[in-house]
């Protein structure tokens, strides 16, 4: 039987979600409590989206097969007791066979917290600190210039196929905490972090909403690659629907 369920994980000691050779990540730690439970075969665990090294995850989607079909709610259990203590696993259910989580997500939504305020370890081991005042304001005019279907090379690492649709671009203020929320079908691999590094050039009067729309243009890195640090990020969540298949077609290698 085929499962589905949605991940929760601290990325700080994680190497990303892929399984990488030496290296502690999310799917491996997934898998290898999956073979703990199936007597020790490997099951293959798919994600929604491959979360880099340090990045967060509130609503991560997952699937996997059980050879021996047990329930759900069973599985929900045994994966919950075995997991270590910075993974968590909810909402396990049944799909359809050759269900895949990435063919089937609609869009995902990122959130970067940026605390602009005073030196708070607590808060910025999930947040990047900033003590220069911000015009949020500009951001989110700024943002908007990334929202439609764009090449988004001089935004991520290259790839040949760069071509995402950008839903929503929101940056939003309580107090000290900013908070930058970006909607799209699919991200290239450090997308999400290099346009809110842009964004807080904005934010701090250096650029404006003009040079984020002429570096796009460009398609070459851009403001020289500026990559905003991993632990302000978490994926939030993946909504899941059907897609066009065209639209699968165009996303292969999406994140």
């Amino acid at each position: 039987m085929r499962y589905v369920a949605r991940v929760e994980y601290d990325g700080t000691d994680f190497a990303g979600f892929q399984v990488q050779p030496e290296a502690r990540t999310v799917q491996g730690e997934l898998e290898a409590a999956l073979a703990r439970i199936c007597g020790g075969s490997r099951i293959r665990v798919d994600g929604a989206g491959r979360t880099d090294a340090g990045v967060h995850a509130l609503g991560q989607v997952i699937a996997f097969t059980d050879p021996r079909g047990r329930p759900a709610a069973e599985l929900a259990r045994a994966l919950d007791a075995l997991l270590p203590r910075d993974i968590a696993i909810r909402e396990v259910r049944r799909v359809p066979p050759g269900f895949h989580p990435r063919h089937a997500a609609r869009y995902r939504e990122y959130r970067y917290t940026v605390w602009n305020g005073p030196r708070s370890p607590l808060r910025e081991r999930y947040a990047l600190g900033v003590r220069a005042p911000l015009d949020t304001a500009a951001m989110e005019r700024a943002g908007s210039v990334l929202v439609g279907r764009h090449d988004f090379s001089a935004f991520g690492v290259a790839h040949r196929q760069p071509l995402r649709t950008v839903l929503a671009v929101r940056v939003r203020r309580d107090g000290s905490n900013v908070t930058i929320d970006v909607t799209a079908d699919a991200f290239l691999r450090q997308m999400v972090r290099r346009i809110v590094a842009a964004l807080l050039e904005v934010g701090h009067g250096k650029i404006d909403g003009e040079a984020v729309a002429a570096a796009l243009s460009s398609r070459r890195p851009a403001f020289n690659g500026a990559v905003a640090p991993a632990k302000g990020l978490c994926l939030r969540r993946v909504v899941l629907g059907r897609r066009p298949a065209s639209t699968i077609a165009r996303s292969n290698g999406e994140r």
